[in-house]
């Protein structure tokens, strides 16, 4: 549920509850606007973007003696006439690699009290992170779950991987929309089976949610991810969630499971809601700890290109 408190402007073309291909479209052009901010925030998802295999490319990474099988063309003459053995540079080598976005946008990811709903949010940052890829000429592909369906979106190259993520969060969130009383939370773990099935080894992960649907269970299926990628958690929140609100007054709230009248005036409700949100960050940051997974967060009651440039050293 979205609420009319918004004291800040919507991106173009959007109404925060809904996700529209232009909304999505603009991204394209701000990946490249916004790339020297952009390029650090990639560089804290993506792990500076390079290999760990070594090669002859552009990149001087170290020199190192001279061993037999070694390109006669990466002797370093200088470093060889001064200790009198031969050494060879080496390079480190970029390579085309999977960026696989899994993306929430259940039952609790239909949720903004200000700006526009969480899981708008996540749209938003799937989109320009799909530009970002293509940009560093990457395959880019996603696991969209909706809390109702598990959309696959095989990793592509060029523009076709975006445009494919775009049509398929635009149509995921129509139907999470339409469904908020059948979401099943069950369905968090199933997603991320599949997505363990579809990703490339090698491949970059982007986990991209609110993460209240995550289960300690969970973490086996994170771990065996973990062997053979690399994965970042970025949690989307809203500061209602913190108990931060400038409303006073009684609101009616449900979670399609539960309904009751909050009191947002009495300080208890509000330093209620932000126990409730501490206990569930505990939980959020101790599995990504436990399992080496930065975490990153960013809210939804802010627009996305503004949280970024206010953070050029990358999300929060």
């Amino acid at each position: 549920m979205k609420s009319a408190h918004i004291n800040v402007a919507l991106p173009p073309h959007s109404d925060g509850v809904n996700v529209c291909l232009a909304e999505l479209l603009q991204y394209k052009n701000q990946a490249v606007r916004w790339l020297a901010p952009a390029k650090s925030i990639w560089s804290q998802l993506n792990g500076h973007h390079q290999s760990r295999h070594k090669g002859r490319g552009m990149n001087f990474s170290e020199v190192r003696p001279y061993q037999a099988g070694d390109d006669i063309r990466s002797i370093d003459w200088r470093v060889t006439a001064r200790t009198g053995k031969t050494h060879t540079k080496l390079f480190t080598e970029e390579r085309e690699q999977p960026i696989m976005l899994f993306i929430d946008i259940s039952a609790s990811m239909q949720f903004g009290s200000q700006l526009m709903l969480k899981s708008v949010q996540a749209a938003h940052f799937s989109s320009l992170l799909s530009w970002l890829a293509i940009d560093e000429q990457d395959r880019i592909g996603a696991v969209i779950y909706n809390g109702i369906n598990t959309i696959e979106c095989k990793p592509t190259a060029r523009q076709r991987g975006p445009l494919h993520i775009i049509n398929a969060l635009i149509s995921a969130q129509q139907d999470a929309l339409k469904a908020l009383e059948h979401s099943n939370n069950d369905g968090f773990s199933t997603a991320l089976k599949r997505l363990h099935y579809l990703c490339p080894k090698g491949s970059e992960i982007i986990v991209i949610s609110d993460f209240y649907p995550l289960k300690s269970t969970d973490k086996r299926r994170l771990s065996q991810l973990r062997q053979h990628n690399r994965i970042q958690f970025v949690q989307i929140y809203d500061p209602l969630e913190q108990g931060q609100t400038q409303f006073r007054g009684y609101e009616h709230v449900t979670d399609n499971q539960q309904s009751a009248w909050l009191d947002f005036s009495a300080k208890k409700t509000r330093d209620s809601l932000s126990a409730q949100y501490q206990h569930h960050q505990n939980f959020i940051t101790e599995m990504a700890t436990s399992l080496a997974i930065p975490l990153h967060t960013l809210s939804a009651a802010q627009p996305l290109l503004q949280q970024l440039g206010a953070h050029t050293q990358g999300i929060r």
